[in-house]
């Protein structure tokens, strides 16, 4: 049963290959749990690879491109698609129905196009200023946001009774859940800090900001969560991580 569900996570999420599986209730309960692990593979691939462009002195306009854009192949784009679909939503300035019509649009808007050339100019240009220090806290990010993301997608009121959230939030074993993202946010935590005490705490804090301006969006925008209001959070949050570290490596 826990295999299937790494297997769903993994197959849902990400396009690491796994064997493919039927999807069934009793699997649903813990999806979440391992959609962590996917950010545990981002976040290795991001390392390994940002370590070797830093040392065959890559310029650094094609260092913020290519790490802009690795997560993305990792997770095939499912959540840039909910980023880019919500800003539409957010943009709209209509009722909560209206706004939630608009995410089930398969047309992107103005909004989306602007938001995600503005999203993406950011993260070329802060990924550009990442140094080595900041490259080893970086990683971690990556489970921290997933791990957050699971917890809103369980806990957060639903805003309609389909969609991804529906299927995955609703039938999972809230309590089980919420546990194991506990400790993985623990664990990942006292690792970040044990590279870089002031980055790891940085990026708790950044993350607590942003998980209280997910719930404030989701409950007062779209009277819940939905799957594209998750991707949205994650976005918005793994471009905060680099953002800050960026900042924190000039400052301190």
């Amino acid at each position: 049963m826990l295999v299937r569900a790494l297997f769903i996570a993994f197959s849902m999420y990400s396009r690491i290959p796994v064997p493919k599986t039927e999807w069934n209730e009793s699997d649903m309960r813990y999806v979440f749990c391992f959609f962590p692990f996917i950010g545990v593979i981002i976040g290795a691939i991001v390392w390994v690879l940002g370590n070797f462009l830093i040392n065959i002195r890559c310029g650094n306009l094609l260092f913020g491109c290519v790490m802009s854009v690795v997560p993305v192949f990792i997770t095939g784009g499912i959540h840039l698609d909910g980023f880019l679909d919500t800003l539409d939503g957010i943009n709209s300035y209509g009722d909560k129905e209206k706004k939630l019509e608009i995410l089930k649009d398969p047309n992107s808007g103005a909004f989306a196009i602007i938001g995600g050339i503005v999203y993406f100019i950011l993260s070329v240009g802060f990924w550009s200023e990442i140094r080595i220090k900041e490259l080893s806290v970086i990683p971690f990010g990556y489970v921290l946001s997933r791990a957050f993301c699971a917890i809103g997608a369980v806990l957060f009121p639903l805003a309609k009774k389909t969609g991804l959230a529906a299927v995955f939030g609703a039938g999972a074993d809230k309590f089980k859940v919420t546990v194991t993202m506990i400790i993985f946010i623990i664990i990942d935590l006292i690792l970040a800090v044990s590279v870089d005490f002031i980055g790891g705490v940085f990026m708790l804090v950044s993350a607590g900001l942003c998980f209280l301006y997910h719930y404030f969006n989701c409950v007062k925008n779209f009277g819940g969560i939905t799957g594209d209001l998750s991707g949205y959070f994650l976005q918005i949050c793994e471009l905060v991580f680099i953002i800050v570290l960026v900042f924190r490596g000039r400052l301190i």
